[in-house]
């Protein structure tokens, strides 16, 4: 009861301060308020928290209602801006898609009963193939030898031409079997027998069969077939004369460069080249009976054997005269040019027995 007489006696003092002038009434009350001792600070304090309570009670009411209102705006803000994003992400995904997705995915459908598609995957005749040089082709000519050892036939041999890849040497061996060039391999004989091949000696550039072959308008020369062997031999690699393959012999590696001259022309000297030995005439064959890789160095492969290998391996097991290549002499006699070791290189691997060519031409 006390505090509260108290407080009643001094609260109107507190509160109602005497009157001054307007000019020094706020200097007055800092020096009043100064001058208060620590007991009437205290109970001044008292009854003016009631009053700064209910100031500030009233205040933050305000700052609470104003803070609620912005913070409803900016979540309108916000749920707008989520929205406004969700919308826009449909369009770009179906932008990225339509960058992703192919310009021309629908293609026209194709009928089964097309003729043109029926063309297409039809496979494709062989006469319309090209003709692979390097493997086994479709022959364009069939010629057949009958052969007969020591007079006793042995069978015979049906040969199959590649005339696409090589026409020139296709065409010497066909007039050479039928005679269309003045001359045949009618009585000719094999000269070489070997394990890998035999070889036939073909028809003389001199004598009876060139003066038979220049009467029919035949030209010997083995120029042509040379270019073709040349092609031959740089477009397919590994061996060409494989077995069963038929080729004829257009060069001889073993030949030796043509030796330097001086001569005599017209009153100055001139150096020439002197030919040693001659080139094939482009009329010997050979026939394969085992892979021959040998024979790429000299031969132009221009068919195959259809018919008659056992003919073939009939011939490889007759006789021969045994090689002597290791022996010092001939070594000798060959270093130094003795035509004696010539004429005896000729004599290796010739048969003892007669195999000749009894009968040969086209099949048609």
């Amino acid at each position: 009861m006390w505090s509260n007489q108290k407080l009643m006696q001094y609260s109107p003092q507190l509160l109602q301060p005497p009157a001054l002038p307007p000019s020094q009434t706020q200097t007055t009350s800092i020096k009043q308020c100064c001058k208060v001792s620590r007991r009437e600070l205290a109970i001044c304090t008292n009854s003016s928290l009631l009053l700064l309570l209910g100031s500030q009670t009233v205040e933050p009411l305000h700052h609470s209602r104003a803070r609620a209102e912005e913070i409803e705006d900016t979540s309108k803000e916000t749920e707008q801006l989520v929205e406004s994003e969700e919308n826009e992400v449909p369009r770009n995904t179906e932008l990225v898609e339509s960058e992703v997705a192919p310009r021309n995915t629908e293609q026209p459908v194709e009928s089964e009963d097309d003729p043109q598609k029926t063309e297409q995957l039809a496979p494709e005749d062989d006469s319309k193939k090209t003709a692979d040089p390097c493997g086994e082709q479709n022959p364009t000519q069939r010629a057949f030898l009958e052969v007969s050892i020591d007079g006793v036939p042995a069978g015979r041999i049906v040969i199959g031409l590649y005339g696409d890849s090589v026409p020139f040497g296709a065409a010497r061996f066909s007039d050479l079997a039928s005679g269309a060039a003045g001359i045949s391999y009618r009585r000719k004989e094999f000269v070489k027998i070997t394990p890998n091949y035999v070889q036939h000696s073909g028809v003389r550039s001199y004598g009876v069969d060139a003066e038979l072959a220049r009467k029919a308008g035949s030209n010997l020369a083995a120029d042509r077939l040379t270019d073709e062997w040349e092609k031959q031999y740089a477009a397919c690699p590994g061996t060409k004369n494989l077995a069963k393959s038929i080729g004829i012999v257009v060069r001889d590696p073993s030949k030796p460069p043509p030796k330097l001259k001086l001569i005599a022309r017209k009153g100055k000297l001139e150096i020439d080249q002197e030919q040693v030995g001659a080139d094939p005439n482009g009329t010997e064959f050979v026939i394969a009976i085992k892979d021959s890789p040998e024979l790429d160095a000299s031969a132009l492969v221009i068919g195959r054997v259809l018919e008659g290998m056992d003919v073939v391996e009939k011939i490889g097991q007759v006789k021969t005269v045994q090689e002597n290549t290791s022996s010092p002499y001939f070594r000798v006699a060959k270093l130094i040019g003795d035509k004696r070791a010539v004429v005896a290189e000729r004599g290796f691997n010739r048969p003892y027995s007669k195999v000749l060519i009894t009968n040969c031409g086209l099949i048609k």
